[in-house]
C-alpha cells in the first residue's frame, strides 16, 4: 500500500491533500478503525456515528459505508 494507515484524526485529515484513489481509500478506512478501537469504542458504536443523518452522505450511503466499516473491521488486525 502506498500510504500508511493514519495514526490520528489529523493524519487522516492529512489525506485530503492526496488524489483520491483505491488505496487512500483503504488507508482512510484502516486508520478510522484503527483509532476508534485506540478509543475504546465499538463498532457499534462507530456504526452508529456513520450512520447518523449528516450532509454529505444520503441514507443509501451511509449504509453502504456502514456495511463496508463492518467488513473491514472484521478483517483489520
Amino acid at each position: 500500500m502506498n500510504y500508511p494507515i493514519p495514526d490520528s484524526p489529523q493524519d487522516i485529515v492529512a489525506l485530503q491533500q492526496r488524489p483520491v484513489d483505491e488505496e487512500l481509500v483503504a488507508s482512510a478506512i484502516a486508520g478510522v478503525i484503527k483509532i476508534v478501537r485506540a478509543q475504546g469504542q465499538s463498532l457499534e458504536e462507530l456504526t452508529a456515528q456513520v450512520l447518523a443523518d449528516d450532509q454529505m452522505l444520503d441514507k443509501q450511503q451511509r449504509r453502504w459505508l456502514s456495511k463496508l466499516l463492518a467488513q473491514a473491521w472484521e478483517n483489520f488486525s
